[in-house]
């Protein structure tokens, strides 16, 4: 089955950071909704205590681990959701994420969110993903 992705953008400041203000999907044969995903390791145990590019980085390459276990890339992410429990140091190291996205050639509608805490003391940082292929 053909999927085909248009993405839609009525104003285009959000492309220059790297994320879609909607995208919509046709034809679609599999998608995938992944759970949060934090600075833990294969054990399950925390990393990277108070270093928030290292958390980013880590939380990153588990939703890669999610993704590649089901046969999609982050090129595949439709909907990524960024929680954090300091927005103003996530933005300062925003570019661990914009990278990796940009090497993917992935622009998901993206939402990102001030929380208080985190379900693992020490997190700072979770994306949560949906994936399209």
């Amino acid at each position: 089955m053909t999927i085909e992705r248009t993405t839609v953008n009525p104003v285009e400041w959000s492309l220059g950071l790297g994320f879609a203000q909607g995208e919509v999907v046709v034809g679609s044969a599999r998608t995938l909704y992944c759970s949060g995903q934090s600075a833990v390791g294969p054990d399950g145990a925390p990393r990277h205590e108070g270093d928030m590019a290292a958390q980013l980085a880590l939380s990153i390459d588990n939703l890669e681990g999610v993704l590649g276990a089901a046969g999609m890339s982050l090129a595949d992410l439709v909907r990524l959701a960024v929680y954090a429990t300091d927005v103003d140091l996530l933005l300062a190291h925003y570019g661990v994420l914009a990278s990796r996205l940009g090497a993917a050639g992935a622009v998901p509608t993206m939402t990102m969110l001030g929380v208080s805490r985190l379900a693992i003391p020490g997190q700072l940082v979770e994306l949560e993903g949906t994936a399209v292929a």
